[in-house]
C-alpha cells in the first residue's frame, strides 16, 4: 500500500509543479509539460514492478504511436479558444483527437501496425 500512495504522491506531485510553471511562464510550463514526464514516470514503475523488458518496451513503443494524432488538437486549441471559449474548444479538441487517432490507426494497420 506505501508503494502505491508513493506512486500517487510523486505523479500528483510533478502535475502539481507543470501547473505552477505555466502560472508563472506560458513557455517553460509547455515545455517541461511536452516533457514525456508520464511516460518516464511509467517506464520506472514498470521497472520498479519487475515487469518484463518486452511489456516496458511495448509500452515505449506504442506511446510513440499515440503522441502523433494527439498533434492537431495543439493546433486547434489555441485557434478556437478565441472563437468558442474553453469548453466548447477542450471538447472541439477531444473530438479532433479522437477523429485523428481513428484516422491514424487505419492508416497504420495498413502498414501493419495495430494499434486497436
Amino acid at each position: 500500500m506505501t508503494w502505491i500512495i508513493t506512486k500517487y504522491l510523486v505523479t500528483a506531485a510533478i502535475v502539481i509543479l507543470v501547473s505552477e510553471l505555466a502560472k508563472r511562464s506560458d513557455k517553460l510550463g509547455g515545455l517541461v509539460a511536452a516533457l514525456p514526464l508520464v511516460t518516464v514516470l511509467t517506464l520506472i514503475w514498470l521497472y520498479l514492478e519487475n515487469q518484463s523488458m518486452e511489456k516496458i518496451s511495448n509500452h515505449a513503443w506504442y506511446t510513440f504511436w499515440y503522441v502523433i494524432p494527439t498533434l492537431p488538437m495543439f493546433i486547434a486549441f489555441p485557434a478556437l479558444l478565441p472563437k468558442l471559449g474553453f469548453w466548447s474548444t477542450l471538447i472541439s479538441s477531444i473530438l479532433i483527437t479522437m477523429a485523428s487517432f481513428g484516422g491514424f490507426a487505419l492508416l497504420l494497420r495498413r502498414l501493419g501496425i495495430e494499434l486497436l
